[in-house]
C-alpha cells in the first residue's frame, strides 16, 4: 500500500516535471521565434535604410555631376563667345588700319582734333600722334584750330585764340597700337583726352556690345 503511494507520488512529479519542460519549451520556442522576428524586421529595416541612404547618395552625386558639366558647358559656351567677339574687335582693329592708310585719313585726323579741343575746352593743349603721323599732323594742325575757333564762335559769340602745339617729344608718340588717332593733353598733363582709333573702336564696342550679342548669340537673350 505504501509502495503504490510512494509510485503514484513519483508518477505524480514526473508528470509535473514533464509538463513544466513541456511550458518551457514551449515558451522557449515562442520567445525565440519572436525574437528572430523582430531580428529579422530590424536587419530588413536597416537595409532598406543603407538602400535609401546609397540611393540618395546616388542622386546628389548625379546632380552634382549634371551641375558640373552644365556648369563646364556654359563656361565654354562663354569662353568661345569671347573669343569671337575678340576676333571681331580684331578685325575691326585692321579695318581701321586700313582707313589710316587711305586718302581720307587727314581730314579724320582733322576732325578728331576739332572735337577732342572741343571737349578738353582749354586754351593750351598738347596733341599727341604716332611718329607716322606727325607729318599729316602737323600740315592739318592749323586748320583743324581754325575749324575749332570758327564753331565756337558761332555757339558762343566769343572768338577764342586757343595756343594748340604738336608734342616735339618724338618719345612720347603714340604707339602702333593706338591705331592712329590724337591724343590731346592740357594742364601738364593733368587733363588727358584720348581721340585714337582704338579708344574710339572700344567706345563704339561696348556701347554696341548688347545688340552685337543679341545678333550673335540670340538664345541666349
Amino acid at each position: 500500500m505504501a509502495s503504490d503511494q510512494i509510485r503514484q507520488m513519483v508518477n505524480f512529479i514526473l508528470q509535473e516535471a514533464h509538463e513544466k519542460a513541456n511550458e518551457i519549451r514551449v515558451k522557449t520556442e515562442h520567445d525565440f521565434n519572436l525574437e528572430k522576428q523582430t531580428l529579422v524586421h530590424e536587419a530588413k529595416l536597416s537595409v532598406q535604410d543603407e538602400f535609401a541612404k546609397k540611393e540618395k547618395d546616388r542622386e546628389i552625386q548625379e546632380r552634382i555631376s549634371r551641375s558640373a558639366e552644365i556648369g563646364a558647358c556654359r563656361q565654354k559656351k562663354m569662353q568661345l563667345r569671347d573669343e569671337l567677339l575678340n576676333s571681331l574687335m580684331k578685325e575691326a582693329g585692321s579695318k581701321c588700319k586700313m582707313v589710316v592708310s587711305g586718302q581720307n585719313y587727314p581730314a579724320l585726323l582733322q576732325k578728331l582734333i576739332v572735337q577732342g579741343l572741343i571737349k578738353i575746352e582749354e586754351m593750351e593743349v598738347i596733341v599727341y600722334c604716332r611718329g607716322e603721323d606727325v607729318a599729316t599732323v602737323s600740315k592739318i594742325l592749323p586748320k583743324a584750330v581754325e575749324e575749332y575757333v570758327d564753331i565756337m564762335e558761332k555757339e558762343s559769340g566769343i572768338k577764342l585764340e586757343p595756343k594748340v602745339t604738336l608734342n616735339g617729344d618724338r618719345a612720347k608718340d603714340l604707339p602702333d597700337s593706338s591705331n592712329g588717332g590724337v591724343h590731346l593733353t592740357a594742364l601738364n598733363g593733368k587733363i588727358v583726352l584720348d581721340n585714337t582709333m582704338t579708344s574710339r573702336l572700344e567706345l563704339v564696342y561696348s556701347e554696341l556690345m548688347p545688340s552685337i550679342r543679341a545678333i550673335l548669340f540670340p538664345e541666349a537673350e
